[in-house]
């Protein structure tokens, strides 16, 4: 289900070989992070000044080699950082001892269980696909705000990393499957707080019916696929969080209609667990399906896995620190995650007179590009606007390691003048990068 729009949270290479399209439905096997400089920038001070160290890196797509200038390439339209092309190919939810596999595992034994094996299962496709895959082929809107460079990681005008698991579904479905459940890593230019990171993890699932599976029970096609829809998924809320007070909301999505959300009433709070509906006609007979419907849900699984094993920090997935990987164990869904310290927060702002072009993700991605995994959290705290119609936005940035205590020294490197750091830092590469003045 394309959840880039509420589920969950809410091209091909010009110079590469054709067989890269098809490698959307190959494996992606494997990849070492590496370091490089995202898009250039003006200033031939950047070029010239060091942006990080550089790692030996590999990347295979079904047995197709991708260097990192496949991906991070001198292309105008071309917005991925090296920070992000480093998240490619680490695959946390096929790893079966960590949170998003164990959950991953719990729902495919949900689906084993109660479909005899029906259910086809995919994990390791490539999450580099096309515009058309990515946004046409499950009806998302010429003008809608995801497709904007804002929002998605474009590679070039005709390719993106992929924003949600559906990217597959039109391809899956002319390959003849009619029953499939497909996991994978996404990516989208995002806030910087607790519950949102660029890149996070999704499960789909898609099952289709025949004329013979609902002429039967007298009702109509979209009726019997909605009904079985709800019984299903009802069915995988208690498996997952046991016996709890559930509601259906009908909401939108230009992929299926009707459209709904499931919400379970879990430790005090409603809970919004994934979102579904029946397929669009319009996908099925694209796909060669014209005599059919189908339902599709979508769920993210760091959504449900935080409440489930009460992680406090989506940053908490990504980390290789013992004192967190050695909590949990395969098949041991909803292990309560002990936090091994609270180390102290550190607190700079950064004031600047905003342009026209000027959005918070940019912002962000700026953040990340140096501090990494140590901003915790970037707000707007004030903002006015002067006599002259200039405005200008104050940003308190959080630095927190959940390793270590930071030093100020440290922060202020990553936070402050040129004068002490001979790598980029935030208030140079925010003027740099996003054409603001400073204050």
């Amino acid at each position: 289900m394309a959840t880039a729009f509420s589920f969950a949270q809410t091209t091909l290479f010009s110079k590469t070989s054709p067989s890269l399209r098809a490698a959307c439905l190959r494996s992606f096997t494997f990849c070492l992070p590496f370091s490089s400089s995202s898009a250039a920038l003006s200033s031939d001070k950047l070029h010239s000044k060091k942006w990080r160290q550089p790692v030996a890196s590999v990347l295979e797509l079904g047995g197709v080699r991708i260097a990192k200038d496949d991906v991070l390439r001198d292309d105008p339209t071309n917005n991925v950082p090296d920070t992000i092309f480093a998240k490619l190919g680490l695959q946390l939810h096929r790893r079966d001892q960590h949170p998003l596999g164990i959950l991953k595992n719990a729902i495919y034994e949900y689906f084993d269980t109660n479909y005899s094996n029906q259910f086809d299962k995919f994990d390791n496709l490539s999450p580099i696909v096309s515009v058309k895959e990515n946004f046409d082929d499950v009806l998302v809107p010429a003008d809608h705000v995801s497709r904007s460079y804002n929002d998605t990681y474009y590679i070039d005008s005709q390719t993106v990393l992929r924003c949600h698991t559906s990217a597959h579904q039109a391809e899956i479905l002319r390959r003849g499957h009619t029953h499939f459940l497909v996991t994978g890593d996404v990516y989208r230019r995002d806030s910087i707080d607790s519950t949102h990171y660029p890149v996070f993890h999704q499960m789909e699932g898609v099952r289709v019916f025949s004329p013979q599976d609902w002429e039967a029970s007298g009702t109509d096609g979209t009726s019997y696929a909605a009904g079985d829809l709800k019984k299903c998924l009802e069915g995988l809320a208690r498996h997952l969080f046991g016996s709890v007070e559930m509601r259906w909301v009908d909401t939108y999505f230009p992929f299926t209609n009707p459209s709904f959300e499931l919400e379970i009433f879990f430790q005090e709070n409603w809970l919004e667990v994934l979102g579904c509906g029946v397929t669009e006609q319009e996908i099925l007979r694209r796909s060669g399906k014209t005599d059919n419907v189908a339902w599709a849900f979508g769920l993210g699984l760091e959504r449900l896995a935080m409440v489930l094993f009460d992680i406090p920090d989506i940053r908490l997935f990504w980390s290789t620190d013992e004192r967190f990987t050695s909590q949990f164990s395969s098949g041991k869904l909803g292990v309560k995650f002990k936090p091994f310290s609270k180390y102290p927060p550190c607190y700079k702002d950064v004031s600047f007179w905003i342009n026209e072009s000027f959005t918070e993700n940019n912002l962000c991605e700026v953040v990340r590009e140096v501090a990494g995994d140590l901003a915790e959290e970037v707000q707007l705290i004030d903002n006015f606007t002067n006599k002259k119609g200039m405005t200008s936005h104050c940003y308190r940035i959080t630095y927190r390691s959940m390793e270590r205590s930071l030093t100020d020294d440290e922060i202020n490197k990553l936070q402050a003048s040129p004068i002490t750091r001979d790598d980029w830092n935030v208030r140079e590469l925010v003027q740099s990068k996003l054409n603001v003045v400073l204050r």
